[in-house]
């Protein structure tokens, strides 16, 4: 099974702000700080290890069905590009330590772009970084 692992293992402390609207509609809520996102018809998983990004996500991630696949599609494609770019900069190597192995060309389904999206608004809004194209923004 091919995989690709995105794992930041920093704590992130979030400070709270009263005007940011948090999503109440997802009834999908994560327990665990390791989330495996798999499409076992194509073998490819996607594992993310973090500590601060299930509570953000249970707090600020919209239901699925929201976006589009092709919504996701597109804006994975062009921050993944750039966080493959920077995971090979020396300048960057502290945040992006390991390159995301996403290829244009597979379907990977839904849920594994749903999830590698919401995993990089979360890294771009917690780490003030921006991958391009899109503003991230929840």
């Amino acid at each position: 099974m091919k995989q690709f692992y995105i794992v930041i293992l920093m704590c992130f402390l979030v400070s709270c702000q009263s005007n940011k609207k948090m999503a109440t509609e997802n009834p999908e809520k994560m327990t665990s700080d390791t989330i495996r996102i798999a499409n076992e018809e194509l073998e490819y998983e996607v594992v993310i290890i973090d500590a601060g990004f299930t509570s953000w996500y249970n707090a600020y991630a919209k239901p699925r069905g929201y976006y589009s696949q092709s919504y996701l599609e597109s804006r994975n494609r062009i921050w993944v590009t750039e966080w493959n770019a920077r995971s090979r900069n020396p300048q960057y190597s502290d945040l992006y330590q390991l390159p995301i192995d996403y290829q244009f060309d597979i379907n990977y389904g839904y849920e594994v772009n749903y999830m590698l999206y919401y995993y990089l608004v979360y890294f771009q809004l917690t780490n003030k970084q921006q991958l391009g194209g899109f503003t991230a923004r929840i």
